[in-house]
This record gives C-alpha cells, sequence and structure tokens, in this order.
C-alpha cells in the first residue's frame, strides 16, 4: 500500500510543465510566462506630463498663489505624441495634455485647477515645486530591466505592462487540455429520464469545473459503459487533443470494472491502494505516445477529493505554477469521530472564524458517509493523519481550504 505522499509524488512525475509557446497576448490571458519580459527602451521613453494644464518653468512662478497670481504668455499646445518643439520657454507657458512630453525649458505641470485656462495669456494662482506633475523618463522601466519574471500568472495588469513595452507575443505555459471520460454502465446523463439502477454523471461535471477552476481547458466526453472495445476507442479517440486525461470509476476488482485491462493495452499504467480515505484505490501513468491519464474513483465524493490532492496540483505544475496546493489552516473540529486505522482521512468541514481568533470546522455529515449534500456545504477537508484513530471535539487539524 502506497502512502498518500508517494502516490502524490508519483502523480507529480507523470505530468511536466507544458512546452513554452509563443501566442498572442489575447491567448495568454491565465497563463504563466516561460520567458523574463524585458523592456526594449525606456518607460516612458521621455519625461511626460502627468496632467493636463501648462508646462512651466517652476521659478517664473516665484510668490504665485490664489490672492497673487502670476500671468504668463501662452507660447504654444503640445498633445500626447507630439514632438518636442520647444528649445526655451522662460517667462512663458505651453499649455500641455496629459501624456503629451515636457519641452524643453521646462521642469514642472501646473494642473489646470490652479489656472483660469488661458489661451493666449494664463493666470496661475500656484507656485510649483521643480518635477511636479511630471512623469520622469524611465519612471517604470529602464531599456534592459526585466518587467515581469518568468513564472508570474498573467492577468489584466501584467498584459497592461507586456503591451507597454511593445510586445503582442508572449511565451507562455499554455493551459493544458484535459479530458474527462466517466466509465459505467449505470452512468447516464442529467436531464434525461432515469432508469432503475442508473446514476446522473456527477462526476464528468464536477470535475470539468474543477479543471477550469485550476486554469486548464476541459472537454468532457459522454460517460462511457464497461465496455472494451467501446472504452478503449473512446481513450484513442480523444489523446488527440489531450495533454491529460483523467477518468473516473471502472477501476475496483470486480468483473465489470474494464479499465485496467484496456489501459493495460495502451500504455502504462500503475493501479495501487493508498492509504487514504476516501479514494484508495488509484491509477497513474502514461497512454498513447506519453499522454498522462489518472483515474479515480467512480464515487462523486471520493473523485472530488482525489482530484483536489492529487490531480489540482498536478494540473497546476502542468501550467508551471510555483504554487500547487491548496493553503491549508489548523482549525478545531465541533464534534469527534473514529478515523480509518493507517489511513489518511479527508473529512468534508465547514470553516468559520479568522486568523486573529482561530478557525473552527463543522463536519458536514458523518465523516465516513460519502454525501454530495455534505460535499456542497463543505468549503475545505479537515485532514486526519494515518496514525490517529480517535478524534475528539476540540481537537485541531490541518485542513485544506477550498473556497
Amino acid at each position: 500500500m502506497r502512502s498518500v505522499a508517494n502516490f502524490y509524488q508519483d502523480c507529480q512525475e507523470a505530468v511536466g510543465p507544458q512546452p513554452p509557446l509563443d501566442v498572442l497576448l489575447p491567448d495568454s490571458v491565465g497563463c504563466v510566462l516561460a520567458e523574463d519580459v524585458i523592456a526594449p527602451f525606456d518607460l516612458p521613453v521621455a519625461d511626460l506630463a502627468a496632467c493636463d494644464g501648462y508646462a512651466v518653468n517652476h521659478g517664473d512662478l516665484a510668490g504665485a498663489s490664489p490672492d497673487s497670481p502670476v500671468t504668463l504668455r501662452v507660447l504654444a499646445e503640445l498633445r500626447a505624441g507630439d514632438i518636442d518643439p520647444m528649445a526655451n520657454i522662460k517667462g512663458g507657458a505651453i499649455r500641455i495634455a496629459s501624456g503629451a512630453p515636457i519641452p524643453s525649458g521646462a521642469d514642472a505641470v501646473v494642473a489646470l485647477d490652479y489656472t483660469d485656462h488661458g489661451e493666449a495669456k494664463v493666470s496661475i494662482r500656484t507656485q510649483p515645486r521643480a518635477g511636479e506633475n511630471i512623469r520622469p523618463r524611465a519612471q517604470d522601466a529602464t531599456a534592459g530591466d526585466i518587467v515581469l519574471e518568468r513564472g508570474a500568472r498573467l492577468g489584466a495588469r501584467q498584459i497592461a505592462l507586456i503591451a507597454g513595452v511593445g510586445r503582442n507575443r508572449i511565451n507562455v505555459h499554455p493551459r493544458p487540455r484535459v479530458v474527462i471520460i466517466s466509465i459505467g454502465d449505470e452512468i447516464v446523463e442529467p436531464g434525461q429520464e432515469a432508469r432503475p439502477g442508473s446514476v446522473f454523471d456527477a462526476n464528468g461535471h464536477a470535475l470539468s469545473t474543477a479543471v477550469a477552476d485550476a486554469g486548464a481547458q476541459t472537454f468532457r466526453v459522454a460517460a462511457v459503459p464497461d465496455e472494451r472495445a467501446t472504452l478503449r476507442q473512446t481513450i484513442e479517440d480523444q489523446l488527440v487533443r489531450a495533454d491529460l486525461v483523467v477518468t473516473t470509476g471502472g477501476i475496483s476488482y470486480g468483473s465489470g470494472d474494464t479499465v485496467r485491462e484496456v489501459l493495460g493495452a495502451l500504455g502504462t499504467v500503475r493501479f495501487d491502494s493508498v492509504a487514504a480515505w476516501p479514494g484508495h484505490i488509484l491509477g497513474v501513468g502514461h497512454v498513447g505516445e506519453g499522454t498522462p491519464i489518472f483515474c479515480l474513483p467512480g464515487d462523486p465524493v471520493s473523485a472530488q477529493v482525489c482530484f483536489e490532492v492529487y490531480v489540482r496540483p498536478a494540473v497546476r505544475a502542468m501550467q508551471g505554477w510555483s504554487k500547487l496546493n491548496r493553503p491549508t489552516v489548523l482549525a478545531r473540529v465541533n464534534r469527534g469521530w473514529y478515523s480509518p486505522r493507517g489511513r489518511r482521512e479527508f473529512v468534508r468541514v465547514k470553516l468559520s472564524g479568522d486568523p486573529r481568533h482561530g478557525y473552527e470546522a463543522t463536519v458536514m455529515g458523518p465523516p465516513g458517509a460519502l454525501l454530495l449534500s455534505a460535499l456542497a456545504e463543505s468549503n475545505a477537508f479537515a485532514v486526519v493523519p494515518e496514525d490517529t484513530t480517535d478524534v475528539r471535539e476540540g481537537d485541531s487539524l490541518r485542513c485544506m481550504v477550498l473556497d
């Protein structure tokens, strides 16, 4: 029997970061950088006005105040994108737009609020400091600076910086394409008419959502029966678009559980008993030309627990993330229970509290019962160590925070 830690490591070794891919900026959102982004020029490229107003030499406005304004001639007007046409503005002012280059001879910008908005002459009611309302050249970045390091996840703020240094393409670890396959003769699609012995495909929908939440692309396949030829054909067909395959169900030792036999002919997949509850039989390996595959239990609660513990960290590793696991906190449980000897147990709980006063973990449903209703109400998994059998009310357990 393998430990949780050992099987976790098996899952990490089965995958690796997606090979870097050069993509357009819109396609990089949510991805992790696979290169350092270097500024090819100073940003900004010149001293720029930080607001609409008048570019002046601050020495020309000595003593200016609301009670004693100073009047200057307006020599010209500059807009954003203009090139500096002025050699000297001593004794005058330049009407200037935010983002326009500061003309030679000017060392401050007076905001419009402190003027009469004059066109030929302007009355100014304040004495600015040197450098006031000016964005200095290279304030954001100097040419050659690393402005974003590899490993950063790209969102709107990072995209703004990349576009601001003139890049329209970038190298990223692309989001992996994850195929979800639910296996079992008894599984029917939600919305169809239930029949005796059937169960609705909770796993396909739940795991697709979980994969998307982890940042990957997801492809859900309609439930596949426990028929060898059909199952094999389905898996082979999906490999053309899969960076990772996740199956649920069909991995027990019953005569109708065909996954082991089918995968044995398609690749190298190892099935283990893992010292955990729920989810004590699991598979990991490769199929086809080396596509990683994870085989999870068919029970929806077990499948969700196993996804969070093993699969989600692997999906994040494929994207180049440095932090793979859910955050954890210590919390006091509200009641006791018996935990299976020799197994690491993951119990559905609802956390409340705060860092200052501590956290409470309310157990949702009987710990040994795999109830979807309890899973839906929980926001964490309380983790019971392998050597603990009797959990008592008030005991502190490490909890994986899900929300």
